[in-house]
């Protein structure tokens, strides 16, 4: 990451440098890599299997691999490099190198910042408007709002090819050649509190109020189920009975998507405050001290949190995503081959085929479709190529 010390006035010693201790060498690199090598991993996957497979292909998936693009940039552009940090104790990549990364490091960051302001207002939007979201959140939106992102994140972040340089750090017994900044303390910490506040405080607050309005209408508010639709039923005999019990079946399985697709995206943007808060407080506290507080350990804890952030996402998608753990499955060829295409065999679909395990996968994996946007009668059509459950009384819709 970012150096967190001030530049040191020039032609003055800093006394005695000591080397980092082999066990600290040890643990930091080992953890690192670990970190940094499950993070590129895992976010190249959610990139592949959003690109590759056409269900995947949605606003709210846009959005996320704009966040995966946003941290293999800051796994590569920053976690790597502290590896080496942490091995030589000094900086190895030379003039270029130190304006690159660091160019590279805050563009990571703060495009994965508006990505996930992004996402969070696409969410607001389809839940809370339904019918405003049949228009705003379609997949050509999504993507010029995520090239206007990167966009305007890249042309924010150029100020740092002018504020980054290599210095050199004269101590008593070596010089060690380090990635700062040319310019004096007084410059760069306005820098880092329009930061704080535009790319970290802003977007948790809006997050907040937003997702507190989403938890209003999905749980406080959820969609009408069985008791209203029993009685329609009960008073219009088996017609409106076969109707009703569809209705119920689309209003509870669309509920219980949207409620776990928000609570996924809403743990990402938890996890995202909780991991940078160490570093973004310690930024704040030592901008206040004259003497700042550079504890290796606590440093490589912060390091740690952030490159953790970083790399967790796509484990919280394959634990909370039904789609995205058949979709990782596949790109690992550890699931059914075609079981990702529901709809290949639905024409030819019949009762007996419906009891058979692998024709419920399916049709379960399908109704999964939900989980990005609102109901639309596009969707409603399609979900008409599967048996009635109400004619059937075999498949349980609600085992996704």
């Amino acid at each position: 990451m970012e150096n967190f010390t001030a530049a040191p006035e020039l032609n003055r010693t800093l006394g005695i440098w000591t080397d980092y201790s082999i066990p600290y060498k040890v643990i930091s690199s080992l953890l690192l890599l670990v970190i940094c090598a499950l993070g590129i991993v895992g976010n190249v996957m959610v990139i592949l299997v959003v690109l590759t497979t056409k269900h995947m292909r949605t606003p709210t998936n846009c959005y996320l691999v704009s966040l995966a693009v946003a941290d293999l940039m800051v796994l590569t552009a920053a976690g790597l490099p502290s590896i080496t940090d942490s091995l030589f104790g000094s900086w190895v990549f030379g003039h270029y190198g130190c304006l690159c990364i660091t160019y590279f490091q805050y563009l990571g960051i703060n495009a994965s910042s508006c990505s996930i302001t992004a996402f969070t207002i696409e969410r607001y939007i389809a839940i809370c408007h339904p019918i405003k979201a049949q228009f705003l959140c379609t997949l050509s939106r999504a993507k010029k709002i995520i090239l206007f992102v990167w966009a305007f994140t890249s042309l924010y972040c150029v100020m740092w090819f002018y504020l980054s340089d290599i210095q050199e750090l004269v101590y008593d017994n070596i010089t060690i050649i380090t990635c700062g900044y040319r310019v004096s303390r007084k410059f760069y910490l306005p820098i880092y509190f329009f930061d704080f506040g535009v790319f970290f405080v802003l977007p948790l607050l809006l997050s907040a109020v937003l997702y507190g309005l989403i938890a209003r209408i999905l749980f406080l508010n959820p969609l009408p189920s069985d008791p209203k639709d029993k009685k329609n039923g009960q008073n219009n005999h088996n017609v409106n009975k076969k109707t009703s019990c569809k209705n119920s079946r689309h209003s509870s399985s669309t509920a219980s998507s949207r409620r776990q697709v928000t609570k996924m995206l809403a743990v990402v943007v938890l996890l995202f405050a909780t991991l940078w808060m160490p570093y973004r407080t310690l930024v704040v506290v030592n901008s206040c001290l004259d003497q700042a507080y550079l504890d290796n350990w606590f440093l490589l804890f912060c390091r740690v949190c952030i490159y953790l952030n970083s790399a967790i996402n796509p484990v919280i998608y394959n634990a909370m995503s039904q789609k995205f753990r058949a979709a990782f499955r596949k790109i690992c060829r550890c699931g059914r081959k075609g079981s990702d295409k529901p709809a290949t065999y639905s024409v030819a679909l019949t009762y007996s085929a419906v009891k058979d395990t692998s024709m419920v996968e399916s049709t379960d994996h399908f109704t999964t479709e939900l989980e990005e946007l609102t109901v639309t009668d596009e969707l409603l059509s399609d979900q008409k190529m599967f048996p009635d459950p109400c004619v059937y009384g075999k498949v349980n819709f609600s085992d996704a």
